[in-house]
């Protein structure tokens, strides 16, 4: 599905993926669910907010970085250890809700810049193999990152059971 995004599409698909993150955590925060885990190993609404809001800009950072360096080896985010380094569960939802507009505007508008050549440009990503990637590939990642957390949020509002489609 991500492998055929025109990469001319990245920043519209990153607005709107970050969009529905926000409104999954904004229905979690009205029915006062935002910060429930539905299981002890399953992040919270709010937990996956957070983890997208930071996703995006790492991945700003690291597109930053690949138009820089000649194919950079890009560190993990730590996405497990954030949660309790970086305090996830214990944000103001409505303020992650604004962060991740922001942090959504602010990867899209990288993404918006780019010429054919800098989306050409190659790095290491780690995740979830080490394998030498472009950088479109990473702009359709971060939607993939989206997307698949917006699942994760709804599936924890609507009581369904972890890894469920």
């Amino acid at each position: 599905m991500f492998a055929e995004l025109d990469p001319r599409a990245l920043p519209t698909a990153l607005r709107s993926g970050a969009g529905a993150v926000r409104d999954g955590l904004e229905r979690a925060e009205a029915g006062g669910r935002a910060g429930a885990r539905p299981g002890p190993e399953v992040w919270s609404p709010l937990e996956y907010a957070c983890h997208v809001r930071d996703v995006l800009l790492v991945q700003r950072d690291r597109v930053i970085l690949a138009l820089v360096e000649d194919v950079p080896d890009f560190a993990p985010m730590y996405r497990e250890q954030r949660v309790a380094l970086a305090g996830y569960g214990g944000e103001d939802a409505g303020e992650v809700g604004g962060e991740l507009a922001v942090a959504a505007n602010l990867t899209a508008k990288v993404f918006a810049g780019l010429s054919p050549e800098q989306l050409a440009r190659r790095c290491i990503y780690n995740y979830p193999e080490r394998a030498e990637r472009d950088v479109a590939w990473l702009g359709r990642q971060t939607v993939h990152e989206t997307v698949h957390h917006t699942k994760d949020i709804r599936r924890a509002l609507d009581g369904a059971p972890p890894g469920t489609p």
